[in-house]
């Protein structure tokens, strides 16, 4: 249900930074975001994965229907509504109007759905874009499902926030209220199958190359340089979807990033830089880093919540959702032993070639417990 926004306020925002150059970012042309991002929302199959999603759907809903006093009589915005679920759920829990807006022509589904819902004088849904529409009222709520991989990739917190600074009265309440960013020590096999891809991906260029000379005589050596940097960059540095098990998390999980969702600014996920420390729980191999965010629902201070809801994206042995953990991996694991201080580094920004994807550079700084140096290392890495 991420899909609010055509970007067209993404050319005004404060020039991003990323390995301490600064760079103002492309204006976004609305067509092209549309094609790269939103056009996948406007189809039912993409909806059902993120409907089917049990974690996702229990969290809203029960943050919704036990704390039915943030809805009841009140206006609602819903940012990126999708199929209209959560405008659906916020009329049923009593609000006297809910604004439903949603960038493509899923709107048009939405608006079936309510209606065979008979919520119809109730739900309002609007196609376009949350920055430029226009409401004939502030609201009370926004709520919105606005989270990617990660939490930030797709970067559509931006919408929210518009919406936030736009319609939100100065007495409203975000849904969710709060989110986290968690980093952690992992071991896994695919360290070892990425890597094994990626010699396999060489050893196919070299026997292409040879066949290339052999038969057609032009040397293509020139170019295996860039081919295995292209290669290492599909194998290894772009972040692996995966269902982490809890039993592959080799160290203390680290807090990255908590934001409040009721002040938060763009200018603040632009750019996420984190320095934390982990410390590893036993003998095992450091195989690389699972990310992965959690999101509160809280009310605020001067309304909470009756009752406190929590959606947690973190490895779990039954609990997985659509939205798994990034996994970082590195090509040379290393041995490490219980004790061992992490010192990590996160640097996350927008990709300049596109804002709704993510760079990312990990730094680590391995250290024995009793304080001597073992290991360091540097990596980037690109959730797409």
């Amino acid at each position: 249900m991420r899909s609010s926004s055509n970007g067209g306020a993404m050319s005004g925002r404060a020039p991003g930074t990323f390995g301490g150059v600064k760079s103002s970012p492309p204006p976004v042309d609305k067509e092209v975001d549309y094609a790269n991002y939103f056009c996948t929302y406007s189809f039912l199959y993409h909806q059902k994965d993120m409907l089917s999603d049990r974690v996702r759907m229990d969290a809203y809903y029960n943050s919704i229907f036990e704390n039915k006093h943030h809805f009841a009589g009140k206006t609602v915005l819903d940012v990126g509504t999708g199929s209209g679920i959560l405008a659906i759920w916020s009329a049923q829990a009593g609000a006297r109007k809910v604004y439903a807006v949603e960038a493509t022509t899923m709107a048009d589904h939405a608006r079936a759905l309510v209606k065979a819902n008979g919520l119809e004088d109730i739900v309002e849904v609007i196609q376009g874009s949350v920055e430029d529409i226009s409401l004939p009222e502030k609201v009370d709520v926004i709520i919105s499902e606005w989270m990617g991989y990660f939490l930030l990739r797709e970067s559509m917190f931006d919408s929210v926030i518009s919406a936030r600074d736009r319609w939100l009265k100065p007495t409203g309440v975000m849904y969710p209220s709060h989110a986290r960013m968690w980093l952690a020590p992992i071991k896994s096999t695919l360290s070892e199958r990425k890597k094994n891809d990626l010699d396999g991906a060489m050893a196919d260029w070299d026997n292409f190359s040879d066949e290339i000379k052999s038969y057609y005589g032009v040397d293509m050596s020139v170019l295996t340089k860039p081919f295995a940097q292209e290669q290492e960059k599909h194998y290894i540095q772009t972040a692996v979807w995966n269902d982490l098990n809890p039993l592959q998390v080799i160290g203390t999980p680290t807090l990255v990033k908590e934001m409040d969702c009721l002040t938060a600014t763009v200018s603040e996920i632009e750019e996420v830089r984190s320095n934390v420390t982990s410390v590893i729980n036993g003998h095992t191999t450091l195989c690389g880093f699972g990310g992965w965010f959690d999101v509160q629902f809280r009310g605020r201070k001067e309304d909470p919540a009756q009752q406190d809801i929590e959606l947690t994206t973190a490895p779990s042995e039954r609990h997985c959702t659509h939205w798994g953990q990034q996994v970082f991996i590195m090509s040379n694991p290393i041995n490490v032993e219980e004790g061992d201080n992490l010192n990590l580094g996160l640097v996350m920004s927008r990709s300049k070639e596109n804002h709704r994807l993510m760079e990312v550079e990990l730094s680590c700084e391995i250290k024995e417990a009793s304080g001597n140096p073992k290991e360091a290392f540097k990596k980037m890495y690109f959730i797409e």
